[in-house]
C-alpha cells in the first residue's frame, strides 16, 4: 500500500495494492471492471500510527471483497485532518464506507437518515469499551467533585469520550463549564494524554488504550471510568447493495488477531442503531454542561 501524503500530516491518502487477478480472470472468462472504493477515518492519533494500523486490515478486507465481488477491488484510506470533515464527507457521499465514532455516527445519522451501520467492533465478544478521566500521578484529584477550579482537556468537539460521555458525567456529578478554570477542546486522544502529563491542564478525557499507551511510566492516575460502546463501520447513503454485502460480511470474516493489534479490538460484529441509544441519551444529558448551574 502507498502512502501520499499533503502538507504535514492533516490528510493522508493511501492506495491498496495492486489487485489480484479475479476468479473470472482465471477462468480466461472476461474482467470484469474493477470496484473503486473509498474508506475514510478520522485522525486520532498520528497519522504514521493510523496508517500502520489500518493496512494490514485494508488488504485482508480487498482481498476478501473481490472473492465476493469476483471483480478487482480498489480501497483508497483517507484520514480526514478533523471529526467534522469525516461527518460532512459521509454525508454528502463523498466517501463509501468509515470507521468512526459512536457519537460520530449519531451526528451522520441525524443529518443524513440514510447512513447505513455496516458493523462494529467487539472485544471478545463485547460492545461496551471504558474511557477514563486522568490526572498527573501526584495530583491531589480524586474525583469528578475535585475539578472544580481546575482547567480540562477535552478531545475533539465530536469525539464521543473526549467530549460528549465525559461531560454528561460531568453533568450527572454536578459540575459545568462555569465550575471550571479553564477547559480546551484539542483534537486527539493522544494530545489529551501528552498535555495532562505535561501539567498543561488538570485532567482530561481518554480513550483507555491511550492512556495505557501514555502511561508506560506510570505518570498518570485515572480518576474516573465510565462506559462507551464500540466504534461502527458505516456506508454512505446509496452505497451498492451487492458492495454493501460484500463489505459486511468480509468485515465479519476477519478473524486474524494480527489485523487488530493496534485497534486494540477482536473483531467486528452486527450493528444496529439501538446499540448506539447509549450514546445518544450521553448527548443529550451532555447538553446541559455549558449552561449555568440552576439555569
Amino acid at each position: 500500500m502507498s502512502l501520499l501524503s499533503l502538507l504535514g500530516v492533516a490528510l493522508v491518502v493511501c492506495q491498496a495494492p495492486t489487485a489480484a487477478p479475479s476468479p473470472s480472470a482465471s477462468r480466461g472468462e472476461p474482467q470484469k471492471p474493477t470496484v473503486h472504493l473509498s474508506f475514510g477515518v478520522y485522525q486520532t492519533d498520528k497519522a504514521t500510527v493510523m496508517y500502520r494500523s489500518f493496512t494490514p486490515l485494508l488488504d485482508a478486507l480487498q482481498q476478501r471483497v473481490e472473492t465476493r465481488l469476483g471483480a478487482p477491488v480498489d480501497i483508497q484510506l483517507s484520514i480526514f485532518p478533523s471529526y467534522e470533515d469525516g461527518i460532512e464527507a459521509l454525508c454528502k457521499g463523498r466517501v463509501d464506507f468509515v470507521h468512526f465514532g459512536p457519537a460520530s455516527y449519531v451526528t451522520a445519522k441525524e443529518r443524513n437518515p440514510g447512513v447505513q451501520l455496516l458493523a462494529m467492533e467487539h472485544e471478545r465478544g463485547k460492545k461496551r469499551v471504558p474511557g477514563v478521566v486522568i490526572v498527573r500521578a501526584e495530583s491531589d484529584i480524586r474525583s469528578l467533585a475535585d475539578l472544580s477550579g481546575r482547567s480540562f482537556a477535552f478531545g475533539d468537539p465530536n469525539s464521543t469520550i473526549g467530549r460528549w460521555l465525559v461531560q454528561a458525567e460531568m453533568v450527572k456529578a454536578g459540575l459545568h463549564a462555569t465550575d471550571l478554570s479553564s477547559a480546551t477542546y484539542l483534537e486527539r486522544h493522544d494530545q489529551v494524554a501528552a498535555a495532562v502529563e505535561h501539567g498543561d491542564f488538570d485532567a482530561g478525557a481518554v480513550k483507555i488504550s491511550t492512556f495505557e499507551k501514555a502511561n508506560a511510566k506510570n505518570t498518570l492516575r485515572v480518576i474516573l471510568t465510565f462506559d462507551n460502546v464500540t466504534k461502527p463501520v458505516i456506508a454512505r447513503q446509496g452505497l451498492d447493495p451487492a458492495v454493501f454485502a460484500a463489505i459486511q460480511q468480509s468485515l465479519f470474516e476477519l478473524e486474524d488477531p494480527q489485523l487488530f493489534t493496534d485497534l486494540k479490538i477482536s473483531g467486528f460484529t452486527a450493528a444496529t442503531d439501538g446499540d448506539y441509544q447509549f450514546v445518544r441519551e450521553a448527548m443529550k444529558t451532555a447538553a446541559g454542561f455549558e449552561r449555568k448551574r440552576g439555569g
